[in-house]
């Protein structure tokens, strides 16, 4: 091979993936979401309300509440694979 010609591109061979046949439309991704969302909510509402500091932290333990729920809802199978 001289200095002017290209290297021949390699072929590479990769194994088929499965695609995921529920997008997400688990047990453990719905659990997760709703504490998400009502966590949000409560959070909001406690930076709104005068004097409800308490519940901002309360909003923001509700939401990592529903993550370690969620994980461990996957962890059981009813999750995504």
């Amino acid at each position: 091979m001289t200095e002017n010609q290209p290297a021949a591109a390699e072929v590479a061979y990769l194994p088929e993936t499965i695609p995921p046949d529920n997008h997400g439309h688990t047990v453990a991704a719905w659990v997760t979401m709703t504490g998400i969302m009502v966590g949000a909510l409560v959070s909001t509402a406690g930076v709104v309300v005068d004097g409800a500091f308490w519940m901002f932290w309360a909003g923001l333990v509700v939401c990592a509440g529903s993550v370690v729920v969620g994980g461990v809802l996957r962890g059981m199978g009813l999750g995504q694979r």
